[in-house]
């Protein structure tokens, strides 16, 4: 199959006149689009962008949409996520991770990193998230959680040995998918203990793949982990061994200059959340600085109740404009480097080998209407996709090769169907 649009974004840059080749779930080939092919799938009027790539995000979270939106963080913590997720059976998990992962494959998002800790008592739940993933068509990384503070329900938490058995179980079973693929995630610095975050980074160093842990999103957390362990959280991570190339920290906003240069000179990776973090009123994260120390960078939107939205190019244009506005600098993120983030960087962070238009790479891809007023003029259109398009431009988007959304509808589930049961599952949810 060629995809033949009008305009491909290339490494190179935007080029005309050329069709992209897939075979078995991969570009095979950026080339001339003429002479036309049998396989060939005409795209008149669109530009085929790399798919955007969720580095983290809460997905049944979309559930609990608009009960807590104008809480603080310990409000929304206390009266919503914890009471409204003890409501969720396997059905609802998997009915929530439905619903956020087709409003992500409609704003372009071809990847979803989903944090999920409600376990239970084994990997069921987990499972059931990954099959509403391939139903509905995403590439998903299951951020499989391991969790043991007491004062999180009871269905979050494990003893850290069960929790890495069971990682290990998962990561295994689905070592083969093409679109699965399971990484651990100790909670936090309070949300896991020193055992469960170390756990975490053994499972991580033995199935050689990253781990994910929230990291500093709020200012109470560098003071809660200075009293109980004496060293803020990155300095409490290098002390207990784990910061390093295989660490996704999310969030980080409230880091100093000296846990900054040593997150760069570590290795690790930051999954960074600018609209969620808006949105609790938790504060930015210093992007620019950490760039400049070497830490690789992708974005994410979340989870559903605190962000409210699941668009990746949403979080470009956020990222950009709050360090704009943190630093008095209108330079200081261009259009280019959030684009990057929210694409290539996030299958870096990720391990995947996707976010670039080109052989070899995974085919995750987008279709932009040319013809739409957002991107309109037409004077740099890489800019206007950042800091202007509309999710209406996104009118078709390919995961592994296979066509998932499609003249702007689902292709793979019916959307009125699926808002109809998310409807009757929330029916009365008040708070």
């Amino acid at each position: 199959m060629r995809l033949v649009p009008d305009l491909v974004l290339t490494p190179a840059g935007w080029q005309d006149g050329r069709a992209v080749a897939i075979a078995n779930g991969r570009v095979t080939a950026v080339e001339a689009s003429e002479p036309a092919q049998a396989s060939d799938v005409r795209l008149a009027g669109r530009a085929i962008v790399p798919g955007t790539v969720n580095a983290h995000c809460h997905a049944f979270q979309s559930l609990l949409r608009g009960l807590g939106d104008d809480l603080d963080f310990m409000g929304w913590r206390d009266r919503v996520l914890y009471p409204f997720s003890e409501r969720l059976d396997r059905d609802g998990i998997a009915l929530g991770a439905a619903f956020a992962f087709a409003e992500m494959l409609r704003h372009g998002a071809t990847t979803c990193a989903d944090f999920f800790y409600l376990q239970d008592d084994g990997n069921e739940n987990a499972e059931a998230v990954i099959q509403a993933a391939r139903d509905v068509g995403i590439r998903l990384v299951l951020a499989r959680a391991m969790y043991d503070w007491e004062g999180a329900p009871k269905r979050y938490r494990e003893r850290p040995a069960v929790a890495a058995d069971r990682v290990r179980q998962l990561i295994r079973a689905h070592r083969g998918d093409d679109t699965v693929v399971v990484q651990p995630a100790p909670h936090s610095p309070h949300g896991a203990s020193p055992d469960m975050i170390r756990a975490g980074w053994d499972v991580a160093e033995s199935e050689s793949t990253p781990f994910h842990i929230h990291v500093a999103e709020g200012q109470y957390e560098g003071a809660r982990t200075l009293a109980e362990h004496g060293a803020t959280p990155i300095r409490y991570l290098d002390r207990l061994g784990v910061l390093g190339p295989r660490m996704v920290g999310v969030h980080c906003v409230w880091l100093d200059d000296e846990e900054i240069a040593l997150m760069g000179a570590r290795g690790a990776a930051l999954a960074y959340c600018p609209s969620s973090n808006m949105f609790l009123g938790d504060g930015i994260t210093r992007i620019p600085e950490m760039l400049r120390a070497g830490v690789r960078i992708g974005l994410g939107t979340d989870g559903g109740c605190t962000n409210n939205r699941l668009s990746v190019f949403e979080e470009m244009r956020m990222c950009s404009l709050l360090q704009r506005v943190r630093l008095l600098d209108g330079t200081a993120l261009s259009a280019e480097r959030a684009f990057a983030m929210g694409t290539a960087g996030g299958a870096e962070v990720l391990g995947l080998e996707a976010g670039t238009v080109a052989a070899g790479r995974l085919a995750d891809l987008v279709a932009v209407d040319l013809g739409d007023a957002s991107l309109h003029p037409p004077s740099d259109l890489l800019k206007n996709v950042v800091y202007a398009m509309s999710h209406r431009a996104v009118t078709d988007v390919w995961v592994h090769g296979r066509r998932v959304v499609a003249d702007r509808r689902l292709a793979t589930v019916d959307e009125a169907d699926l808002l109809a049961r998310v409807r009757r599952l929330t029916q009365g949810w008040r708070i």
